[in-house]
């Protein structure tokens, strides 16, 4: 097996079980390991520290699969992380009314590149790495094994893939996939789209928020901006909106967004949502213009920073939006923030919506801090995982 030693002094992030080894931290490779394939990494001196797979595309030379020597990276391995993944969450599930859920978070459950969610009867798998694509079929067997009924479906159609070398892959390997699939959350019903809806087909992490949010809502004025499917708004309206408004720029999205409602007529006053296809930022301003105001302002906006070079462009972005938010909030209005960026640190969105606050000139007091849902776990060896972050504030004047 090919092995990569690293510089000198360059082992403290892997001694601390931080899956990743970047190119800057290799001194040289040894053998000529393929795409994918197993290598040994060593320190300087020469000692074992892990195994892990190789990406010669990818600033991430390589991605721990353990830090145990004598570990084989076989099918076994791929089904025993998987049923660890399922194990971790099972106390989490048994307090919660849905059938959606993430069963594996790749690096936070030791199988990088390596995402799995559940939906109903179907499992949804993005492989996104050069190590995992390697593994798919290992990967495939063990999901076989552990849910023997269930119609497995990839969907590796991300552009990340790029940066490991690697075309965009989607296939159905076990069953007959659904074009989509009816799931329940904390009491409502939703439609996911597997074949074009965002991420494995729904953005399962925000599930907490959304309850969360809808509990804000009862008897408010509330405006959804980046509906999506309508999630948020569902949540709103179930929990006693007096009105709603999602805007999205998408057709597509507001006409799943219609039929979610549709779906949940049973339990909530389809009358109290309307919906609008405008862009957000747009549209926030002719607010303004008008002087329309909200009791409650959700912003759930799309990844703004895909790499670090737009950082700087997403700052203004996230910024201009909080911004026109806290102008459109009555008095005590209550402004629910996120970022889904992963290199949007939280402290920086805390000052971004903070600055946000005072250009708008209003006071705004934090009441709560919140994080992707349980199922999307952060291991606390890797920091990285924590991507969703989210504000919940309270906006008043300055005395």
């Amino acid at each position: 097996m090919a092995s990569l030693v690293l510089k000198e002094n360059r082992e403290k992030s892997l001694l601390r079980n931080h899956p990743w080894v970047f190119d800057g931290a290799i001194e040289e490779e040894i053998g000529t390991p393929r795409s994918g394939a197993t290598v040994d990494i060593l320190s300087s001196s020469g000692k074992w520290l892990a195994k892990a797979a190789y990406s010669p595309h990818s600033q991430i030379r390589a991605r721990v699969w353990s830090f145990n020597q004598d570990t084989i990276i076989d099918n076994n391995f791929f089904t025993q992380c998987i049923k660890n993944a399922i194990s971790k969450r099972k106390a989490w599930l048994q307090k919660q009314r849905t059938n959606a859920y993430r069963i594996v978070a790749a690096e936070s459950d030791g199988l990088p590149g390596i995402t799995i969610d559940l939906y109903g009867d179907v499992l949804v798998i993005q492989l996104l790495s050069a190590g995992a694509d390697k593994h798919r079929d290992k990967i495939v067997h063990s999901l076989k094994k552990i849910f023997p009924d269930y119609v497995i479906h990839e969907r590796s159609d991300v552009a990340v893939r790029k940066k490991e070398g690697l075309e965009q892959y989607i296939e159905t390997h076990v069953g007959v996939l659904p074009n989509t699939v009816i799931i329940q959350e904390n009491g409502l019903k939703i439609e996911v789209d597997l074949i074009n809806g965002h991420k494995t087909g729904f953005y399962l992490d925000q599930r907490k928020n959304r309850k969360i949010a809808g509990r804000l809502c009862r008897d408010k004025k509330v405006l959804n901006c980046f509906s999506y499917t309508g999630t948020f708004g569902l949540s709103a309206a179930l929990n006693g909106a007096k009105s709603v408004v999602n805007l999205d720029v998408s057709e597509s999205a507001i006409d799943t967004s219609l039929h979610n409602v549709q779906l949940n007529s049973d339990v909530l006053n389809e009358a109290s949502i309307t919906h609008l296809m405008v862009d957000v930022f747009e549209q926030l301003r002719v607010y303004k213009e008008n002087k329309t105001r909200f009791d409650v302002i959700i912003l759930d906006p799309p990844k703004f920073v895909e790499n670090k070079n737009h950082l700087v462009r997403a700052a203004r972005g996230y910024k201009d939006i909080n911004r026109l938010a806290c102008e459109l909030l009555n008095e005590n209005g209550c402004l629910i923030t996120f970022s889904c960026s992963g290199l949007m640190r939280e402290d920086l969105f805390s000052k971004i919506v903070a600055d946000a606050a005072q250009d708008a000139g209003v006071y705004l007091s934090v009441q709560d801090r919140l994080h992707q849902d349980c199922d999307h776990t952060v291991a606390s060896y890797f920091p990285e995982g924590h991507y969703l972050k989210g504000l919940v504030c309270i906006k008043s004047k300055f005395i």
